[in-house]
Order: C-alpha cells, then structure tokens, then sequence
C-alpha cells in the first residue's frame, strides 16, 4: 500500500471545503472571487457552478459587477453573454499591491531602471520591442536560411516583455499615488482654485 487515502477520501475533503466556503461566504463575495480569477470569457452558468449559486444569482451579481467596470461582457459564439475579469480591474488591483509594497520614493527609482533596461535593450537589439525582434529573426532566417546566425534565447525576449509588463504596472501604481495626494487633502492647484 502507498499510504495514500483513497481517491473518495479527497472527494470529500473537497467537498467539505466548498460547503465550508459556501457557509462563511455570500454568493456575492464568490461570484466576485470566481471572476478575479477568470481572464478568458466564461457563461454565467461556468460562474455558478464554480461559486455554488445558482445561474440567476450568477448573472444577477456579473451584471452588477460589470456595471462597477470590476467584468466585461460579450457575446459567444453561441449568442449568449459571457464574462471575464476587465484589464483595468486588473491594472488597479496590480498597483494598489505595489502601493502596498513599495514606497513613492522607491517606485520612482525602480521605474528608472526599467526604462533603462528598456533603452538598453532597444538599443542592443535595433528594435523597440522584443516582438519586432523575433519577427527580424524570422525574417533574417527567411531570406538566407543557410546563415549561421545567433537566435535569441527565449528567456531573453520573456524578460524584456516581463520588464515592459511591469513598467506598465509600477507607472500606473505611481499615477494612482500621485492622485490619491490629489484627493486626500493637496485638493487645490497653484493658483488656490479648487480641483475638480
């Protein structure tokens, strides 16, 4: 014997783990949970059963949370509404957690150095994205495919896209900063008028 519990055994503890879930939360606060994690579109009937409600309820809750711009809806393939987490859902989400990690002062230094790496990779490469350099390679091996020309590791081309990834997020965690001075107290401008 492996000493391992039999497969029924996780059933249950699973089980047991969704009802507990079910119990301590609202349908609201499970839809919301189902959908931060869902980046491709899913039918309001896919969000249901992942939240243990129903697909009324489902729906009912995925049309408020598009309202708040948190989902997005579309249209499937066959006709009906479907549902994924909104990018600016995402976005604001990613800053407030570096806001939480990281203070202004450090942001603004880290954001240098990514902008740095970035110009040093654009000008190591001769392109401005790593997606333009892999589409100059192909080409390159296209018109002479004889050539023993280096390729561009594919850890290369994933740091410079992670990099640029997290530029996007540390300058819209450093806007978000800048506005909250705004709204919690620095609300008028150098003239003395009041923002709006």
């Amino acid at each position: 014997m492996n000493g391992r519990p039999p497969r029924d055994e996780f059933a249950d503890v699973n089980e047991a783990v969704g009802e507990e879930w079910e119990s301590e939360t609202t349908p609201y606060e499970r839809i919301r949970r189902v959908i931060a994690h869902t980046y491709t579109p899913v039918s309001a009937d896919t969000v249901a059963e992942d939240s243990r409600t129903s697909s009324k309820t489902a729906r009912k809750h995925l049309n408020a949370l598009a309202e708040e711009g948190f989902v997005v809806t579309a249209t499937g393939e066959h006709g009906g509404t479907v549902y994924r987490r909104s990018s600016e859902s995402l976005v604001v989400e990613q800053a407030a957690d570096i806001l939480e990690r990281v203070s202004t002062d450090e942001l603004v230094t880290r954001i240098g150095e990514m902008r740095d790496q970035l110009n040093d990779y654009r000008a190591e490469y001769g392109v401005d994205a790593p997606e333009e350099l892999r589409i100059e390679q192909a080409n390159r091996t296209l018109a002479d495919p004889g050539s023993d020309q280096s390729e561009i590791d594919a850890e290369t081309i994933r740091e410079w896209q992670t990099t640029r990834r997290n530029l996007a997020f540390a300058t819209a965690a450093l806007s978000i900063a800048n506005a909250e001075r705004f709204v919690d107290g620095d609300l008028s401008s150098a003239d003395g008028n009041v923002l709006a």
